[in-house]
């Protein structure tokens, strides 16, 4: 099993990018700080690189900013390419599945409002329990 879920604080203004097929693509780092504290007594952090495709990635590119506070799930990827260098280069990356905004920037600014998780729908009507083809 591949799963992983972080929750920092965005070291990087989100990178959006298109594919030549139009899907979207974010990508940033992630400040993720360890467990336990150092020597000094402080938590050093990781740096981490999260990509997200799609919705996520219009999530990502229209509602974050640096320093705000997210929690990612999804999954490690490790690639590999050659550089100009003719080396292999080795790129460790975690692929969001899911992206949420946990609170403001460091510096307080909330960012670009974001959407209500579920839209506003004043089409419900209420149904009598009896009136459904299941029990």
């Amino acid at each position: 099993m591949n799963k992983v879920i972080l929750i920092g604080n965005l070291a990087t203004d989100p990178e959006a990018f298109t594919t030549q097929s139009g899907i979207s693509r974010s990508t940033f780092r992630l400040a993720v700080q360890r467990k336990y504290a150092n020597a000094e007594g402080k938590r050093d952090a990781d740096f981490l690189t999260i990509v997200a495709w799609r919705g996520t990635a219009d999530f990502c590119n229209g509602y974050l900013v640096k320093g705000r506070k997210i929690a990612v799930e999804g999954s490690i990827q490790v690639r590999s390419y050659e550089g100009d260098d003719k080396k292999r280069h080795w790129v460790t990356e975690i692929i969001a599945d899911s992206v949420e905004a946990l609170g403001r920037a460091k510096n307080g600014d909330p960012g670009p409002e974001e959407p209500a998780p579920y839209p506003d729908n004043d089409d419900f009507t209420e149904v009598d329990d009896d009136e459904l083809p299941f029990n």
